[in-house]
């Protein structure tokens, strides 16, 4: 318990260092004392509180529910290899979002939210379809079946955004800004529109997390356990597309996230999803944070996407656990 306590506190440290780190550092610093006192600059004030603060709490979200996300997957599917970047989810999530740029879509009911749900639904359905097809080559649904299925399915919908991109005439500059992965000049109303959506994802795999537990032995050891295993399957993976669609809808394709973060949870705090959860949830919001700052400034004044920086740690990471599970030979 002492441990899992340490975690918690020593997460929510950084993810305070990070939030603080993001909003005071930049093009322009702005003092601490700002935070609580507008008056004492409110040119700086004003920078603050409608640039930074919306781009570091954009940021931050979207590292928390694609992290949750991964560490969904990777539970359920018994693989720290799953995620929703290798799984194809982003890449549904992309084609849904480009789709409503790209048509500029909007149902009347859904006004501003047409964009998120949208990219949900993609996320969701491109989850669906690449489960089935796993199913269909491999009864046996070997975890790198699954992955490669991802990577097909990946490289499918890579080639509809291109098509895309390729017919776009004013939408360009917008569709490919998107997929390049950015929070930036987002501002609150993004916070606003995505922020529903990811509560409603949070909660429904908070809800499921000591069935994680249970499915982390086998669909059959879950079943004697007292699980409906086809219904809380069904949910898990709403949940986790509903976070993954909503985190896309926003930022675009922002890769490795969610597998950086469960993969590191796990192996310095355990695999109980009771805590893996919502220690990936606050980590990975730190972890963007983090990453966004460095893009904004490693080239100031001009920026890199946000993906360029996720890749360049995700990657490496990827490669190792890959290694690391052929070794044991489990995948």
């Amino acid at each position: 318990m002492n441990k899992t306590w340490f975690a918690y506190v020593a997460s929510v440290l950084v993810l305070i260092a990070a939030v603080l780190a993001g909003v005071m550092i930049g093009s322009v610093s702005i003092p601490i004392q700002v935070l609580w006192n507008p008056n004492f600059d409110e040119g700086l004030a004003n920078i603050l509180w409608n640039i930074r603060m919306p781009r570091v709490v954009l940021a931050g979200l979207v590292g928390a529910s694609l992290a949750m996300a991964g560490a969904a997957f990777q539970g359920l599917l018994r693989n720290p290899l799953a995620d929703p970047y290798t799984l194809g989810v982003s890449s549904g999530a992309s084609v849904g979002a480009v789709v409503t740029l790209f048509f500029g879509i909007s149902i009347p009911f859904l006004g501003l939210f047409t964009l998120p749900v949208l990219s949900m639904i993609g996320a969701f359905l491109t989850m669906i379809i690449v489960m089935g097809f796993a199913k269909l080559v491999d009864r046996t649904m070997k975890m790198e079946t699954i992955i490669l299925t991802g990577i097909i399915f990946s490289s499918f919908l890579g080639s509809l955004l291109s098509l895309m991109i390729a017919l776009s005439g004013e939408e360009l500059r917008q569709i490919i800004g998107w997929l390049l992965g950015s929070v930036s000049m987002r501002g609150w109303p993004y916070v606003k529109m995505a922020l529903p959506f990811m509560i409603i994802g949070f909660v429904l795999l908070w809800l499921n997390r000591r069935e994680i537990n249970a499915l982390l032995f086998g669909e059959e050891r879950a079943k004697h356990l007292g699980v409906d295993v086809k219904k809380r399957k069904m949910m898990i993976l709403t949940g986790g597309s509903i976070l993954t669609g909503a985190a896309v809808s926003v930022s675009g394709t922002i890769g490795f996230v969610g597998l950086v973060i469960p993969h590191t949870i796990r192996i310095l705090w355990g695999a109980d999803h009771r805590h893996v959860l919502p220690l990936s949830f606050i980590n990975g919001a730190s972890l963007l944070i983090v990453c966004d700052l460095v893009s904004r400034t490693i080239i100031s004044p001009s920026e890199l996407p946000i993906g360029v920086i996720t890749a360049f740690i995700g990657a490496p990471v990827f490669a190792f656990i890959f290694w690391k599970q052929r070794r044991k030979g489990s995948v």
